[in-house]
């Protein structure tokens, strides 16, 4: 269970102000969506009613949430590990263009270093990442991003019995790139990098990526295939040169639902309350930032629009969005009524797929 956001603007902004995810004050929201989603026993949960204190009365009640209370069991079992990545502002000849990366073994939400760099930094282009151990050890080596050269790379879900093509999967990264790489829970998204024609370029064609990323994709099915896997593997995977950026939101099934994978767009994204209460404006016609996150960062639905299954999100140098399907044997056309009929139990079961939307938590209450 993982949860993450990527930042992309015009200018650069605060880490402290990019998502719920960076800054322990505001990570209520955060913490109450990975208990929601916590794939545990039902023995191990009990319901509640969760009320917010600020602003009128009329808002406090569209602000209740339907969550669980997580035992203290739940929370010592499911261990946060934290990460951000961020390219420089200002580009730095001594320095180089490569991004730079923090990471630790702690939650986001209780680690003072974060929020004391968090609001010291400033980027144009941010990843950040929350991981549950779920699956991997819980090590530096595993957090999320990753860094090979310029790239920057992370990734949501899972390889379905990864132990059976993982030394196929390890035969196909390039020497370079298997030097480099550590931790078990990144060699799938670190074939990227082995599908590029040149890894240790200074910067691609979001053409380029994108085609690295299909690859990537075609060549974890086909290790699925040999092994004779039949359960479905969820790739919400995600990569930038520190130009453009490429995310995927992917199942290998034609009957799930793959995790959830959402984007905002606009001209500002700021804190309107204090508390951590944050909304995009759009001004005017101009996607001045880009916004795409694994589940709704906010509570104001009319900012967030879910991203189909199995298609592939661009976001270009100047700042265009495209979302793209990805056409292969697990593809169904929008057009098919099979494509509204998609399981969502699997996804939720592994606490990839949020049962509650933003509309859901306004409308249901």
């Amino acid at each position: 269970m993982c949860r993450f956001v990527i930042y992309k603007g015009t200018s650069p902004v605060q880490l402290s102000h990019v998502s719920p995810l960076l800054v322990p004050s505001t990570c209520a929201s955060f913490r109450l969506s990975a208990a929601i989603n916590a794939p545990v026993p039902l023995h191990h949960k009990s319901s509640l009613r969760f009320t917010t204190t600020s602003g009128p009365p009329e808002a406090n009640k569209r602000r209740r949430i339907r969550c669980w209370c997580v035992s203290t069991l739940i929370i010592t079992t499911y261990l946060f590990q934290t990460a951000a990545g961020w390219y420089d502002a200002d580009h730095d000849e001594e320095l180089g263009s490569q991004p730079c990366i923090f990471t630790s073994v702690t939650p986001a939400w209780n680690n003072a270093n974060l929020v004391r760099l968090a609001e010291k930094i400033k980027s144009p282009l941010v990843f950040a990442h929350v991981r549950a151990t779920t699956a991997g050890s819980l090590s530096l080596d595993n957090c999320h991003p990753f860094v090979f050269g310029n790239i920057m790379f992370m990734h949501n879900g899972g390889i379905a019995d990864f132990h059976l093509v993982k030394r196929r999967l390890q035969g196909e990264l390039l020497d370079e790139v298997f030097n480099v790489v550590q931790g078990n829970t990144v060699l799938h998204v670190a074939l990227i990098c082995s599908q590029l024609p040149d890894a240790n370029a200074k910067s691609f064609t979001h053409q380029t990526l994108q085609r690295a990323m299909l690859d990537t994709i075609a060549s974890l099915n086909n290790y699925a295939d040999l092994a004779g896997i039949i359960e479905p593997s969820l790739m919400n995977f995600c990569v930038t040169d520190g130009e453009s950026v490429v995310a995927t939101r992917y199942i290998s099934s034609r009957h799930d639902e793959a995790a959830s994978l959402w984007f905002s767009s606009g001209t500002t994204f700021s804190e309107y309350m204090q508390g951590g209460h944050y909304k995009m404006t759009k001004a005017d016609k101009r996607e001045n930032i880009i916004m795409i996150t694994s589940e709704p960062l906010t509570f104001e639905k009319a900012d967030w629009m879910e991203i189909r299954t199995n298609n592939m999100v661009v976001i270009t140098p100047k700042m265009n969005f495209l979302q793209i399907p990805i056409v292969d044997k697990f593809y169904v056309s929008p057009s098919d009524p099979a494509a509204l009929n998609r399981g969502t139990d699997f996804a939720a079961a592994k606490g990839l797929l949020s049962p509650l939307t933003p509309t859901h938590l306004r409308d249901s209450i």
